[in-house]
């Protein structure tokens, strides 16, 4: 009962990494309000029951933000943690593919996001006395050839985003880390899975790792948790890893964008 009495925020949490987040904190002694644009979320009530209420939100709209950390208070009356974990992958189009409004729309939800929560939710923790903030990077914001430019850009940002929140919180003893997924079988990457099962490389995913397989998003939740928890007192600004070796290596095939437009 490592989060015994706590109070989280999780986005994104119908599916993937939050709903095994949820489950996880839940088991672990939290009640949870649990945030996300699907309209399943009632299902997460279902399974959790009184610990967990339900928000239907857009992770990237200021507005539905600052109103799902108010009724996080209202219904609570506090907030001890707050996992920013709402995301879109916006595949594998190269630079001079993409359109303004589709780096708008990844921005907006994967880097804008996470800034909107810590924002909001803050100024909450200080007056509670303290905090932990975590928010979902990835192994691609760290160097080239782990998913498309502008869904790299976002998590690059992310990983800075935390740096500079966990300075700026200096002397409000909030903590803010994030997580670096690698190959995750989530709902965003399912289409690249599903792929796979068609050509019958189902069981090849994940090989070029040295544990040789895509990770659960549990192996995600129980990083969360550790953030979430005492275990991590004095770790802030930090960046974890879970990639099953990955980012140790980056074996690289360089991917074909096709002729340059110039």
């Amino acid at each position: 009962m490592r989060l015994k009495d706590k109070v989280a925020i999780i986005t994104g949490a119908a599916s993937g990494i939050g709903l095994a987040t949820v489950g996880l904190f839940v088991a672990e002694g939290a009640r949870v309000m649990a945030s996300d644009r699907n309209a399943d979320l009632p299902d997460i009530m279902a399974v959790h029951g009184e610990a967990v209420v339900s928000h239907v939100a857009d992770a990237g709209r200021e507005e539905d933000v600052a109103a799902l950390v108010a009724s996080t208070v209202d219904r609570f009356g506090c907030v001890d943690i707050a996992f920013a974990n709402a995301g879109v992958s916006g595949g594998f189009a190269g630079l001079f593919e993409q359109t303004p409004e589709e780096w708008e729309r990844i921005l907006r939800v994967n880097l804008i996001g996470p800034w909107l929560l810590i924002k909001h939710v803050a100024p909450v923790m200080k007056a509670r006395g303290g905090g932990s903030i975590i928010a979902t990077a990835s192994v691609a914001g760290m160097r080239s050839g782990a998913g498309g430019a502008a869904y790299s850009a976002s998590k690059a940002g992310v990983i800075n985003l935390v740096q500079n929140a966990a300075n700026q919180l200096t002397g409000a003893n909030i903590r803010v880390n994030c997580i670096c997924p690698g190959l995750i079988e989530t709902h965003m990457t399912q289409a690249l899975f599903d792929m796979a099962q068609a050509k019958g490389k189902r069981d090849t995913l994940g090989g070029w790792t040295p544990l040789k397989r895509p990770g659960a998003p549990i192996e995600i939740a129980n990083t969360a948790l550790f953030l979430a928890s005492s275990d991590s007192s004095y770790m802030t600004g930090q960046s974890i890893v879970v990639d099953g070796g990955l980012a140790s290596t980056y074996p690289f095939a360089r991917q074909d964008y096709g002729k340059l437009p110039f």
